[in-house]
């Protein structure tokens, strides 16, 4: 697998401003993924994992911001198949967003067409399959979100992207890890980390054995690269570190960061970091890349990868960087909370991103979440937010709202902890169009939970240990917070956010944390525009119906074959891009 994220090919896009007939519009980009099982074996045991064009982890959507991405995924697995697009934000069209509050899922053997603007975003994100605990097999991949050429960076362009995706991995299927979260049973702690699909290199043959395959990174001298690193994994948290080099924090999920050196940096569960990294070093030997497990106690091996320079002159040797105390949740917190937005930077727009002051919004409506870990509810395990484990129905909530079917949904999730046993209900947060929200974060459980939400990137304004209060709105950042779409929440502590509810649709707000998610810690949010608004994306035409409408559902001639949506490799396609190009090259060249 590269190491290196591929450059957009400015070519194709041009070729695809031609097919559709317009320079004017924004381009358009195409994708054929088939979605299948694959035999591989990154802890040295051979197990099953899920890949994407036979690749795992699966390939990296490079795009530009307002590009408008197709993708055409065949889903070959032997159960249904949705993909979300972590931090993706998808304006006013959560027909894309890939959960079941949204879609209906993708049948075996069938494929389906995602079609989606990256609409006013950059940034570092990624995708995975959002069903079935099937993200513990594999299935993700990376989104980079460019700049537009008239928006520079807030840095020096660096030499080349590395994407890497750092995951906690246990050799279990994710059909046997799923029955045992359903039968109350922990997760326990994971059989290793993996760094881009590859176990550790063997930096300790006590806790390594031979024969693992392993990532390596190779770097110029001198260079300065820019590491996107995602945490993919289900529910551990990872210390991420470079032996001998800083990681200069630039970008978070979207965000431009105040410019700040750090050593190692924690990485929560489905969150994004860019660091720029120089390569300054002697290269006397080769380098540690180091992903280590967090607030586990754990004798199993750290995931390691070899940073190689191109006059190295060795093996890396030796003890890996030391981490921060494996327990101190405090300096993760103060570290978190060390992080800034660069209010001056410029991003998807010429504006600074200080612009918009989220300070000075009153705020609608507030919302104090709080979990519990999981309990055993009409004899089934769950878990729950305000005392609500959510409850899929069988038509999908935006569907439902579609056809004003009722009786699916009912828009009462509470505002705080009610008072009374715990149920599983199919509840709602009814958020106001253009609202500003308050969310408060409670975790009561005893590990670090992450909180995701589809649809916006919100501002991380406070943290602390403790119950929180209204007297806590006193500590808040209401000037520089960074604004994201995933926040760590420590256990015995809170975290608040404020959102703008300017996107209108149906938006999932989950746990991160796959066996939290899976046991029923997530709601969704319904934001409904009052008025009618045209630039709002319609029901696709290529809608998959389930549940009450299942007897919409057309024939699916696309059964077992891809819907028709352009594909780049195809051999007519090809031969326009020939034909184009050579046409434009004479006109180039006179």
């Amino acid at each position: 697998m590269p190491s290196i994220a591929p450059c957009s090919c400015t070519y194709v896009v041009l070729v695809l401003c031609l097919v559709t007939g317009s320079f004017a519009g924004d381009p358009y980009v195409f994708f054929d993924w088939t979605v299948s099982y694959l035999t591989a074996s990154p802890l040295g045991i051979k197990q099953q994992v899920i890949g994407i064009n036979r690749q795992f982890p699966g390939p990296i959507l490079n795009v530009t911001t307002n590009w408008n991405v197709v993708v055409n995924v065949k889903n070959d697995l032997d159960e249904p198949l949705l993909i979300t697009w972590n931090g993706v934000q998808h304006r006013k069209n959560s027909w894309q967003d890939g959960v079941l509050g949204t879609n209906c899922p993708i049948p075996a053997g069938w494929n389906w067409t995602y079609q989606f603007q990256v609409k006013d975003q950059i940034g570092s994100f990624f995708y995975f399959p959002s069903l079935n605990f099937q993200r513990s097999a594999g299935g993700y991949g990376g989104v980079i979100i460019n700049n537009r050429d008239v928006i520079p960076l807030p840095f020096a362009v660096p030499d080349a992207d590395v994407v890497l995706f750092i995951s906690d991995w246990y050799t279990k299927s994710h059909k046997k890890l799923r029955k045992d979260v359903e039968n109350g049973e922990d997760l326990g702690v994971p059989d290793g980390i993996l760094i881009n699909g590859f176990g550790p290199y063997r930096y300790d043959e006590a806790l390594v054995q031979g024969g693992i395959a392993y990532q390596i990174i190779n770097v110029e001298p001198g260079s300065t690269y820019r590491f996107r690193v995602h945490n993919v994994g289900i529910s551990t948290s990872l210390n991420f570190r470079i032996q001998n080099h800083n990681l200069l924090l630039v970008e978070t999920e979207g965000s431009y960061t105040v410019q700040q050196n750090y050593t190692n940096m924690d990485i929560h569960v489905g969150q994004s970091y860019s660091f720029l990294v120089t390569m300054d070093q002697t290269a006397s030997s080769d380098y540690y890349i180091v992903a280590s497990p967090r607030y586990v106690n754990s004798s199993k091996a750290s995931g390691v990868a070899i940073l190689h320079y191109a006059n190295s002159q060795g093996p890396a040797s030796g003890p890996l960087p030391d981490p921060p105390n494996e327990y101190d949740s405090f300096f993760s917190m103060n570290q978190a909370r060390s992080i800034r937005w660069n209010v001056s930077a410029g991003a998807a727009r010429p504006n600074p991103q200080g612009s918009f002051k989220y300070g000075q919004i009153t705020v609608t409506d507030v919302y104090v979440i709080v979990n519990r870990p999981a309990e055993l509810i009409d004899g089934k395990w769950c878990t729950t937010l305000n005392g609500i484990s959510y409850l899929p129905p069988s038509t999908p909530l935006k569907l439902a709202q579609q056809y004003n079917i009722p009786g699916v949904y009912k828009l009462d999730f509470p505002n705080a902890q009610m008072n009374r046993p715990p149920k599983v209900d199919t509840s709602l947060i009814n958020g106001t169009f253009k609202g500003f929200m308050e969310i408060i974060f409670q975790n009561n459980d005893t590990a670090v939970q992450s909180y995701h939400m589809d649809g916006y990137a919100f501002f991380v304004v406070g943290m602390d240990f403790g119950v929180w209060t209204e007297n806590s709105r006193s500590t808040y950042n209401k000037w520089d917070g960074v604004a994201r779409s995933t926040t760590q929440v420590f256990p015995g502590a809170w975290t608040a956010i404020l959102v703008s509810l300017d996107n209108a649709g149906i938006w999932n707000l989950r746990s991160e944390n796959l066996d939290s998610w899976y046991l029923g810690q997530e709601v969704y949010l319904s934001i409904m525009n009052p008025e009618i608004d045209k630039s709002e994306a319609p029901l696709p035409d290529n809608t998959i119906y389930c549940g009450i409408l299942s007897s919409l559902q057309k024939d699916q001639a696309r059964r077992f074959s891809f819907s028709g949506a352009p594909s780049l490799a195809s051999p007519s396609r090809t031969f326009l891009v020939v034909l184009i190009m050579t046409l434009y090259l004479r006109v180039l060249l006179g």
